[in-house]
């Protein structure tokens, strides 16, 4: 066991070196260097390259969090022996650095489960981690190569702004949460080449060399033939993209925040939307949607038609699915539930 720890610790020092503070997102750093010192940090540590990489640079750049950073595995029970040993690694690696460490699996995990599926599984344990030990802070090692693969996953289906400019270094996550991503401007293979140069190894996902997720699809046949016809590196560029998309977006949502068009009853005031650009009107939308307490079931057909209606200003009653209507009168974009519940 000491032999394991002055080898993790050794090449947690080298990765350090090789990848210094300045290599991650300035942003993050900026975050982080202003939080409390007693605040507890987490991070997603599934046990391959990016995740050790993340944990190790954390571990080595900021030692003054030792005592207060803790490490989460959860296995998706999809890949049996493979995910116990992924554990296993992780509660080893953990061990050796002198970190607490918390391991949970999926109960009711399916034979077969899509990305997304699994991701939710996934973060849904981690938020119930962090709710039950009082942690605020999530660290995750996406990287530059994440970016692009996201970006066009996005376009496929037609995101905006808010969604294009996803994996965020800093984003603000439900009930006071933060999640953070230092690697966005590392690529895939600069962090693996600098664990090899460190004498670390970590685990491999086999079921991420198939090609039964559109992500995978994506790495291993769009993504390598995207770079080859640009003649350059598109990857860099699409991360670049995503920092303007992050601009754009922030500065979208500061437009709504000054304009305040929603009222203390949930309803939207069209009259300060009044001659503002169509882009900032689908925002205010979006932001009275969601507080609507009983939700809706807007197709995206339906939401463009509603949107339409709202730059009009003019009365209309609109379909909200099961739960109502979207209705607006006086100037007013307000929600009303079924004559019957009423």
């Amino acid at each position: 066991m000491k032999h394991a720890a002055s080898r993790w610790r050794e090449g947690a020092a080298k990765l350090a070196t090789a990848l210094p503070r300045g290599r991650l997102h300035s942003a993050v750093l900026r975050w982080a260097d202003a939080r409390p010192r007693n605040e507890t940090w987490s991070v997603g540590f599934s046990g391959g390259a990016d995740s050790l990489a993340l944990l190790l640079l954390l571990w080595a750049h900021w030692p003054q969090r030792r005592p207060r950073l803790r490490a989460m595995h959860f296995n998706h029970r999809l890949r049996g022996a493979a995910a116990r040993a992924d554990a296993e690694f992780c509660r080893r690696t953990c061990r050796a650095l002198g970190l607490a460490f918390t391991a949970g699996a999926w109960g009711d995990a399916p034979k077969t489960a899509s990305e997304a599926l699994a991701r939710n599984a996934r973060f849904a344990y981690f938020g119930r981690e962090m709710r039950k030990r009082r942690i605020r802070v999530l660290w995750l090692g996406h990287h530059q190569d994440d970016v692009a693969e996201t970006l066009l996953m996005r376009l496929a289906r037609g995101s905006g702004s808010s969604g294009l400019a996803a994996p965020r270094p800093v984003q603000a996550a439900p009930a006071g949460e933060f999640r953070l991503r230092p690697l966005l401007n590392l690529k895939k293979s600069e962090i693996a080449a600098a664990l090899r140069a460190a004498g670390l190894s970590w685990r491999e996902d086999a079921s991420n060399a198939g090609s039964g997720h559109f992500r995978n699809r994506l790495r291993r046949r769009v993504v390598p033939a995207w770079v080859k016809a640009a003649g350059r590196d598109a990857v860099a560029g699409a991360a670049r993209a995503r920092e303007l998309l992050e601009e754009d977006d922030r500065a979208l949502e500061a437009r709504v925040d000054r304009l305040r068009p929603l009222t203390r009853a949930g309803r939207l005031d069209l009259r300060r939307l009044a001659g503002e650009p169509r882009a900032v009107i689908r925002r205010a939308l979006y932001r009275w949607i969601l507080a609507q307490r009983t939700g809706g079931d807007l197709s995206r057909q339906g939401f463009e038609a509603l949107l339409s209606a709202v730059e009009r200003g003019a009365p209309v009653r609109h379909s909200f699915g099961a739960h109502g209507f979207a209705v607006i009168r006086d100037d007013r974009l307000r929600f009303e539930p079924p004559a019957a519940n009423r």
